[in-house]
């Protein structure tokens, strides 16, 4: 049977048959094919408090670390997006307050285990235009490996210092999508609490771009603990492409049909003998070959574990995969 992970088809990356009722995991949001995601977070002084105190300090309790539950909630969420579950996570407006640092590219299936105490440097500053610089030059390192789409969350807790310069460098890359020499790109900006000048990220985002219309789109949250929740409504609202979509057999039917959008587990009946479904999303069509009756396909992770193994443990972990799951 180590053939079974070839029989996997992307986006997919688990397929049950119980007697012609079909549980298929998505892999990812197959409405955002080749997305690239980076999360950028708010490292001014002015959010020093949200983090809480770090050293000595901490460890007499009391206070506690606001930003890092929704770092691993947003980190887990838009992993379900990033065409490979990894994201990049920086702190940004450290040091002087046009700096940068990058804690990593992060797998969002182990979102958990990470720590996010803060920046090593609090900024003295709010200047955004770096993180723009940073993340099309990351896109553009992705394109080599795939990338078709740009997604950056960028959350800030003040006014930003350089406006203007922000609004300058979004004609050059609206420029360069539409030449064709950038992916289209979303950034979306998440204020938080009551430092955020909506007249000037309404400036930033009601801009609209020949050829592209919008590159932003804002949120404000008035507390820490509504953060991630608002930045999924957002990146729901400009990402989802295709309104849901649906599930043919392979003579054709229509199956099953998803109004507004897809869940991660898509659950379906189809007629005796069926060999395979289709899914119809955004233009795009997938089609899934059905395993036997009872049987279980699942994509290995890069073939980490050998064939056999996997076979015996088959059908004991129905949904063990991890990815393709957000409640």
């Amino acid at each position: 049977m180590s053939h079974k992970h070839e029989q996997i088809v992307k986006p997919f990356s688990d397929v049950h048959n119980k007697g012609g009722h079909i549980l298929a995991t998505l892999l990812h949001d197959p409405t955002v094919e080749g997305l690239d995601v980076a999360l950028y977070m708010d490292g001014s002084a002015s959010m020093e408090d949200e983090y809480g105190p770090r050293g000595v300090l901490a460890k007499l309790g009391g206070v506690r670390n606001l930003v890092e539950p929704q770092m691993r909630w947003m980190l887990e969420y838009l992993a379900t997006k990033d065409k490979d579950g990894v994201l990049r996570v920086a702190y940004w407006a450290t040091g002087d307050g046009s700096a940068i640092e990058v804690v990593g590219d992060l797998n969002g299936t182990q979102a958990k285990e990470y720590k996010f105490p803060g920046p090593q440097f609090y900024g003295k500053g709010t200047v955004m235009l770096p993180v723009l610089r940073d993340y099309v030059a990351y896109l553009r390192q992705q394109m080599e490996k795939g990338a078709k789409r740009g997604l950056a969350v960028i959350i800030t807790d003040s006014q930003v210092h350089d406006a203007s310069d922000i609004l300058a460098y979004s004609t050059q890359v609206a420029k360069e999508i539409q030449a064709g020499r950038l992916p289209r790109i979303n950034f979306v900006l998440v204020g938080v609490g009551d430092q955020v000048d909506e007249e000037q990220m309404e400036k930033i985002c009601h801009h609209e771009y020949p050829g592209v219309g919008h590159l932003w789109c804002h949120r404000i949250a008035d507390r820490m603990e509504e953060m991630a929740e608002l930045v999924a409504v957002l990146v729901d609202e400009t990402m989802t492409v295709a309104a849901g979509g649906r599930i043919l057999d392979d003579k054709g039917n229509v199956v099953k049909v998803y109004e507004t959008r897809l869940p991660a587990v898509l659950e379906f009946n189809v007629p005796p003998g069926t060999t395979a479904f289709t899914l119809e999303v955004g233009g795009e069509k997938y089609t899934q070959p059905i395993p036997d009756e009872d049987e279980h396909w699942h994509r290995d992770e890069e073939d980490d574990h050998d064939d056999d193994e996997d076979d015996a443990n088959a059908g004991f972990k129905p949904f063990s995969s991890g990815h393709g799951h957000h409640h």
